[in-house]
């Protein structure tokens, strides 16, 4: 009895016509149900692709702030120059708590045993992390040649992502860009554009009695500390220089170039 029910049942609304309630619902219900299959099955699948995009991006942008980049390189052969560590920004050295390949910095940032919440913060990230992934580029000899520090903040209307890059005195310069932020296009995007990045080569982060010295302003006490404010961006311009002397000073990285400097991580 109950087979043939079910046989009714289906031969009901076989028989019933192609445009009835029933049928529709049923064309609708299934149509919904492959394509969130689909959905799916292609978000699991970018979400990788996605994340080796990232992976590979962050990788050219530390390349191109080290000033080792051109077009058609091999970024993962290139990109094995370098030594990424895991510093103890409190300490100023070295940790091994942490895998590099594993580590999240963004995540650290935000989670409450790994960060610290900012009184006095210029940068406006509310937050710091104790931990931060720097990468070391090394020469043949395995000497030293750059050091690329992580650094963000704040600028206009958005967070600015980036990277400085510093000789191996850990003192100068050579180099700085943004990987990441929404600023003005034509105003604060400027920070994107090759010739206001060229200033930073070779500007000192201290003058020799140890006091912070990079600027980031309209005029210059010393100019082998200054890099000129971008026209029209007066906030993002300040972003940039709290950002920069956030990360280059005390509550960032300072201990760390110190002691790295000293010999003594």
């Amino acid at each position: 009895m109950p087979e043939q029910r079910k046989e009714n049942i289906f031969t009901k609304f076989k028989n019933m016509p192609i445009n009835s309630t029933p049928k529709t619902i049923f064309v609708a219900v299934v149509l919904c149900l492959f394509c969130s299959m689909i959905v799916s099955f292609a978000a699991v699948k970018l979400k990788v692709l996605q994340q080796a995009n990232k992976i590979r991006d962050k990788q050219i942008n530390i390349l191109q702030v080290a000033g080792i980049y051109y077009e058609g390189i091999d970024v993962e052969e290139s990109f094995s120059s370098f030594e990424p560590r895991i510093v103890d920004i409190n300490e100023g050295v070295f940790t091994d708590r942490f895998n590099p390949k594993d580590f999240d910095d963004a995540k650290a940032a935000s989670d409450p045993m790994l960060s610290i919440e900012l009184t006095d913060d210029p940068a406006s990230i509310g937050r710091r992390s104790n931990f931060a992934t720097v990468y070391l580029l090394k020469n043949k000899d395995q000497s030293i040649d750059k050091i690329i520090l992580p650094i963000y903040g704040y600028g206009l209307w958005s967070t600015l992502y980036g990277f400085v890059a510093l000789e191996e005195d850990g003192n100068e310069i050579f180099g700085l860009q943004f990987y990441q932020h929404a600023e003005t296009p034509g105003l604060g995007g400027e920070v994107d554009n090759p010739k206001w990045k060229s200033q930073w080569a070779g500007k000192k982060i201290r003058n020799p009695e140890g006091d912070l010295m990079i600027q980031v302003a309209k005029t210059a006490d010393a100019k082998e500390y200054h890099v000129d404010a971008i026209a029209g961006a007066t906030l993002t311009s300040n972003g940039v220089h709290n950002l920069v002397r956030f990360w280059l000073g005390e509550s960032g990285f300072n201990k760390f170039l110190t002691n790295f400097k000293n010999g003594t991580m």
